[in-house]
């Protein structure tokens, strides 16, 4: 997937109030960025990193600049959470995911319950239907380890609970996680942040629940989904 807006590599100074940033422009003018994330950022940014960001100059935008990569020097991290599901979604249609290679119909935002899961596939009667829920992952651990969730998720806790009750209703129930920055080959549960959550991954994949764990390759001119990594439990 590329960018359908222009890009600047720029530098950033400091995030507040969750969604807003501080971006130091090439030109050295200061601009407001837009941080289309919800979660805690945590070993993704720091001052004076080097950031992607692209600009919008919609009138109707109170943000022209949103930020989308930063860079710790190793690797370029893609903080926009907003694009983790177009991602899966090429890489699905692409048949980048192998096991779900024979599914034809993708349905994104499927209801179920009171909530939405991320992705509906279906075929036809040889297959059961298969419902996928997507995290970015985006937090670095030790070594080569790489975790979720970076800060306490009690939506992310409701999900697995959902994928449960859909595996036991027969159904093909998969939490993929989508490895958004290159410096980490292990996914693992940050088991300290939220030990819930941790341990109804381990229900889930005791129930049948499939935990897969892909990687991106991350450019400042592409992203997209790449190959599967290893996921320990």
């Amino acid at each position: 997937m590329k960018y359908t807006n222009p890009t600047i590599e720029a530098t950033i100074l400091k995030r507040y109030k969750r969604f807003m940033s501080d971006i130091l422009l090439p030109n050295g003018e200061t601009v407001i960025a837009h941080v289309p994330n919800t979660g805690s950022m945590k070993t993704c940014w720091d001052e004076n990193w080097k950031v992607l960001v692209t600009q919008n100059d919609d009138p109707k935008r109170k943000l022209k600049y949103t930020l989308e990569l930063t860079n710790n020097g190793d690797s370029w991290i893609c903080v926009n959470t907003g694009l983790t599901n177009k991602l899966v979604k090429e890489a699905l249609e692409n048949n980048i995911i192998s096991e779900f290679l024979e599914y034809e119909n993708i349905k994104p935002e499927k209801k179920v319950g009171d909530s939405r899961i991320d992705f509906f596939l279906s075929n036809h009667q040889t297959l059961p239907d298969a419902y996928i829920e997507v995290k970015n992952v985006t937090l670095k651990g030790e070594g080569e380890y790489v975790l979720f969730p970076d800060s306490v998720t009690t939506r992310g806790q409701k999900h697995l609970k959902e994928l449960i009750a859909l595996k036991e209703e027969g159904f093909r129930a998969c939490m993929l996680y989508i490895v958004n920055r290159e410096d980490g080959q292990i996914f693992s549960p940050a088991s300290d942040i939220d030990p819930e959550y941790s341990r109804l991954l381990a229900e889930a994949k005791k129930s049948g629940v499939e935990i897969l764990a892909y990687k991106s390759s991350i450019t400042a001119e592409e992203i997209r989904i790449t190959h599967q990594i290893k996921v320990e439990i």
